[in-house]
């Protein structure tokens, strides 16, 4: 007997062992095995699927608010000469991530195959009705939009009491990132049954519509890696050239040969400050401005996210027959962009905050959430592009501006 149980413990610590990548991509493979061999039988497993939605339709408006309360209220910037080129670099290559992905989005619509019964969307038909909705959705009551996931309404309250608290004794700051790093656990905890989750959505999806779906995926990933490569390749050279007048394709390729490989594996850019850190040394960059302005950009500079947010916000508009005009979808780069700066830290970051986005096109919480499912199950090949895209960025933008500064 005790061998029996060393037996089934052993075999639970090397499940639990496997990466959360390794898991899903098991998950996908026998789920479409057994939706292929019995059909009926996988549709029935749909409740995984529903559960692993509310779980993060629950917790996603909470991490929101406390996560950027505790971001603003513990911000401690380095307002020097030498950082703010850096800041500048970064807010101007995660706007122009957004950018492109909208024009690819344009160029490229997908559509998604959503459960959208019951599912209701109160498109806006002008930029001017847009902002007017975008302004009431603001003033709403904290807890009403917790509730009820007014993702611009928890944003707008979030950046309130991290102003307010900024001003706030040590203790509470520690109180309030204590509390952020709590539900970031939880969050935490969540994903770790995204495998269970997808099995059951794609058990489901297989079964129901057989796999055009995944295929519809596979453009959705063609357009989200298309949008990467084109930062990576076209517009973070560019953007160096403009500085440095200088060919930027060696810095660009060694960034992304030293840096971006290893942030694809990791899949964290946290994870991926001491690789980005030996770089610049090796680059022979400013120790006192790399060493604030690497672990800023694991914070801050987020072109990929912003990618993921504006492409897979759109999907879900085009999935519901919205039409969007451009004027509109400036203004998705724009929230698109800030909200990546706050995506960084939390497994599948990136991925909660697309209900946030997608609250302007009037699309409801249960269809934002169905997305983000979906971004989970690509996230096998997106968050790992967008993760090796975001830190080998880090190293670009500081060098150029590190250039711009020596000369």
């Amino acid at each position: 007997m005790t061998t029996e149980n060393n037996q089934s413990q052993s075999l639970l610590k090397k499940i639990t062992s496997t990466s959360l990548v390794s898991q899903i991509i098991v998950a996908i493979i026998l789920a479409s095995i057994f939706a292929t061999a019995t059909p009926e039988t996988a549709k029935s497993f749909a409740m995984l699927g529903s559960l692993f939605v509310s779980a993060l339709k629950a917790v996603a408006p909470v991490l929101v608010l406390i996560l950027v309360t505790s971001a603003i209220a513990n911000q401690k910037l380095d307002s020097s000469a030498e950082l703010k080129p850096i800041i500048s670099l970064y807010l101007i290559g995660t706007l122009s991530a957004a950018l492109v992905a909208v024009l690819l989005s344009f160029a490229f619509p997908t559509q998604l195959t959503l459960d959208l019964a019951g599912a209701n969307a109160n498109p806006p038909q002008q930029l001017t009705e847009v902002l007017t909705t975008l302004a009431m959705k603001v003033v709403e009551n904290p807890i009403t939009a917790v509730a009820e996931g007014n993702f611009i309404a928890v944003l707008a309250w979030g950046l309130g009491l991290g102003f307010s608290l900024k001003h706030a004794s040590e203790t509470s700051k520690v109180m309030v990132r204590d509390l952020s790093e709590a539900v970031s656990s939880v969050v935490r905890i969540v994903i770790r049954f995204a495998p269970i989750g997808i099995f059951g959505l794609v058990a489901n999806t297989i079964a129901t519509t057989g796999f055009s779906a995944l295929a519809q995926y596979s453009h959705l990933v063609a357009v989200l890696l298309g949008a990467m490569l084109i930062i990576a390749l076209v517009v973070n050279p560019v953007i160096v050239f403009l500085i440095t007048k200088k060919n930027p394709y060696p810095l660009v390729f060694t960034c992304l040969r030293e840096s971006g490989i290893t942030a694809f594996f990791t899949r964290s850019s946290a994870a991926n400050i001491p690789v980005n850190m030996a770089l610049c040394k090796k680059l022979d960059l400013h120790e006192d401005t790399y060493s604030v302005s690497i672990p800023l950009g694991a914070t801050i500079n987020m072109a990929g996210a912003a990618i993921t947010i504006t492409v897979l916000t759109l999907a879900a508009a085009y999935s519901l027959n919205i039409e969007v005009s451009f004027a509109t979808a400036i203004l998705l780069s724009v929230v698109a962009s800030i909200s990546a700066c706050g995506a960084s830290g939390v497994a599948g970051g990136s991925l909660l905050l697309i209900p946030l986005a997608c609250s302007l096109f009037g699309i409801n919480n249960d269809v934002a959430m169905q997305v983000v499912a979906i971004g989970f199950i690509i996230g096998v090949i997106q968050d790992s592009a967008e993760t090796a895209l975001n830190s080998s960025t880090d190293v670009v933008f500081s060098a150029a501006a590190s250039h711009h500064i020596t000369k």
